[in-house]
């Protein structure tokens, strides 16, 4: 069949009276062909109506595509069992001509960024071999969208303080910040809403508020709107952690910003430029960080165990025997455990990044060698309180705490806020009776305070009055 093309030809060389002989030589096409284009008098291609082995079982394919919840391969089936005649390759053709189980590709969009305008962040997960196992990790980016300047890094997994922690380390690389942050709809960052309608948690917008940017997410489905993050995903799994193997997260996230410095410098065929390039032109539109912010740490409520250590993120770090009973304050950085007590830093430890469990000991943090084994150990404020009490609580304090054996400080934390919460003469009542019997199963004492509240300040009035009378009555007697 001729194209468009060479029909506009013909129609203008025998406009220009040419003959159809001559045409058909110079053309190199059939004298009929010249003939019949002349006599349609148009240049359009006509289309060519031929009739399709699958248009008699429309109506079947369309109620077998429902049925068979989109799978051709079930469709072809069933229609060759009810005798239908036609391969695989028909269905399909079928189908995608007439819009059955297929829709036009939408073209993708191109989004243009302004120098300083928008970076772009998110995560992956990743296989990679760390501390000599292939492991799953999850890989950080940051993009800025103008230059194309990207920096990376690999944890064992991704909360909110570790998410300040790579934006933090991530900004401080490049020395400056976008005005807007653009994520998916993640619950890291995100406190409810999608897209536009998008809040933040009031921790993570505080956070972005410090360097001077916000967060914004694309909606739902609009993948395109974060290409520049996501697009760098395929590179780090192809190219980084293709064939690298790492001693650990530390070694991992070295070799990662050297991996960044030597991608930025490479050339960009789609901007005949490199990033860093780039990054020079639009260094004078991003915001300069501030002159000083305070170090990302996640606080914990510790209460020293019976052996002198504290347990954070699922590793275990000593303190100062002192301390033992004690509650401290637990802040735990990018690189360190800091452990407070009141005002004062007692102990400091390098954090542990490790998948398996790990404890980690100081000898400054030990009794010295040849003293008395058992320790002095200070009160807990729940145990200064229950020993300043009204009697008999400080000896079924004591009995308590004799019994509880390691767990102690949560028996005598528990049995103080009874003391707070239930009212005086039931519950003193209840421990005197525990106390002469030699009950310290707090649980028991807890039913017998709420048996003793309940005929106290539960009695029906009829009761009541029933019960002055008697008590009358005794009195005269």
């Amino acid at each position: 069949m001729l194209d468009q093309s060479i029909r506009t030809a013909i129609l203008a060389l025998h406009k220009k009276g040419h003959g159809i002989r001559a045409i058909a030589r110079t053309l190199k096409v059939s004298r009929e062909s010249v003939r019949e284009i002349i006599r349609g008098g148009t240049s359009e291609v006509p289309c060519l109506s031929r009739p399709e082995k699958a248009e008699p079982y429309e109506a079947d394919i369309r109620e077998l595509y429902a049925r068979c919840k989109g799978n051709l391969i079930r469709v072809h089936e069933e229609l060759t069992h009810t005798g239908a005649t036609l391969s695989y390759q028909a269905l399909t053709g079928f189908c995608r001509r007439h819009g059955i189980g297929y829709e036009p590709q939408k073209p993708a969009g191109r989004y243009f960024f302004e120098p300083g305008q928008e970076m772009q962040h998110d995560t992956s997960p990743h296989m990679a071999h760390v501390g000599g196992a292939l492991r799953r990790v999850q890989t950080a980016s940051l993009v800025f969208c103008f230059s194309r300047m990207r920096f990376i890094q690999l944890y064992p997994t991704f909360n909110r303080f570790i998410c300040k922690l790579f934006l933090h380390d991530a900004l401080h690389y490049f020395g400056a910040t976008c005005r807007d942050c653009m994520i998916d709809n993640t619950h890291v960052v995100v406190l409810k809403g999608t897209g536009k309608e998008m809040v933040p948690v009031p921790e993570m917008a505080a956070f972005a508020e410090r360097y001077g940017f916000r967060f914004i997410a694309h909606e739902k489905g609009d993948a395109n709107r974060s290409a520049h993050v996501e697009r760098g995903f395929d590179h780090v799994e192809n190219n980084f952690l293709a064939g690298r193997e790492f001693q650990d997260f530390a070694h991992a996230n070295r070799e990662a910003v050297t991996w960044c410095d030597r991608v930025n410098a490479k050339v960009r065929r789609e901007v005949h430029a490199s990033a860093k390039e780039l990054f020079v032109k639009e260094q004078l539109s991003l915001l300069p960080l501030p002159l000083w912010v305070p170090e990302v740490y996640v606080l914990h409520h510790r209460v020293v165990d019976t052996e002198g250590y504290i347990h954070a993120d699922g590793h275990i770090y000593s303190v100062p025997y002192q301390l033992i009973g004690r509650q401290v304050e637990v802040r735990e950085t990018k690189d360190a455990v800091r452990v407070f007590d009141g005002p004062r830093m007692v102990a400091e430890h390098e954090r542990i990044f490790s998948f398996e469990k790990r404890r980690t000991t100081k000898e400054e943090h030990r009794p010295p060698k040849g003293t008395v084994a058992k320790i002095e150990r200070q009160p807990t404020p729940d145990e200064r309180e229950l020993l300043a009490a009204e009697s008999p609580l400080p000896e079924y304090a004591q009995g308590v705490k004799r019994k509880g054996s390691n767990r102690w400080p949560a028996a005598l934390r528990r049995l103080a806020q009874m003391r707070r919460d239930y009212p005086r003469k039931p519950f003193l009542d209840a421990v005197t009776s525990a106390h002469h019997y030699g009950l310290y199963d707090l649980d028991r004492l807890e039913r017998m305070v709420l048996r003793n509240i309940a005929t106290e300040y539960f009695v029906a009035p009829a009761d009541r009055s029933a019960r002055s009378r008697e008590d009358d009555l005794s009195d005269e007697g």
